[in-house]
C-alpha cells in the first residue's frame, strides 16, 4: 500500500512539474546587454567579446534572467571553433538588462584576467565586427 502511495505522489509531482513551465512563461524585452568569455583548460588563451546590445531577448520573468543562455554560449563556441580554429572552448555568457550593470561585470572579469592574474593568461578580444550575438526565439507556443 505504501508503494502505491509513493507512486501516486511521484505521479502528482510529475504532473505539477509539467504544468509549472507553462505558468511561468518567458517574455521578450526590447533589449539586453551581454558579453562572452571563452577559455580552455588545455591552454592559457582567453577571449572576451565586446559588450553587445541584443534586440528582442527572452528573459525569465521572476528573476529577469536570460532565457536560453546555452544557445548564446553555443553561438560563441561555434565561432571559436569555426573562425578561430579553437575547439572545445568553455564559454560563459554574462547578461543584464542594464548597461551600467553589465559594464561593472565586464570590468570585474577583465580585471581578474588582465591585472590580478597578469602574465598567466594570453587575453584576446573579439571585436563586434567579427562576432555578434543574435537573438534566440524562446517562444514555446510554436
Amino acid at each position: 500500500m505504501k508503494f502505491i502511495r509513493h507512486i501516486m505522489i511521484a505521479a502528482a509531482l510529475m504532473v505539477a512539474m509539467a504544468y509549472l513551465p507553462s505558468v511561468a512563461q518567458n517574455r521578450v524585452v526590447p533589449k539586453a546587454y551581454m558579453f562572452g568569455f571563452a577559455a580552455s583548460f588545455n591552454d592559457s588563451i582567453v577571449f572576451f567579446t565586446d559588450i553587445q546590445e541584443v534586440d528582442s531577448v527572452w528573459v525569465m520573468p521572476k528573476k529577469k534572467l536570460l532565457a536560453g543562455k546555452s544557445n548564446y554560449s553555443y553561438q560563441l563556441r561555434n565561432f571559436c571553433a569555426d573562425s578561430l580554429g579553437l575547439k572545445n572552448r568553455t564559454v560563459v555568457v554574462v547578461s543584464s538588462l542594464s548597461r551600467k550593470d553589465i559594464e561593472k561585470k565586464y570590468a570585474k572579469m577583465k580585471k581578474e584576467y588582465t591585472e590580478k592574474r597578469a602574465g598567466q593568461y594570453d587575453v584576446h578580444y573579439i571585436d563586434a565586427s567579427e562576432f555578434r550575438f543574435t537573438s534566440v526565439n524562446m517562444d514555446n507556443r510554436k
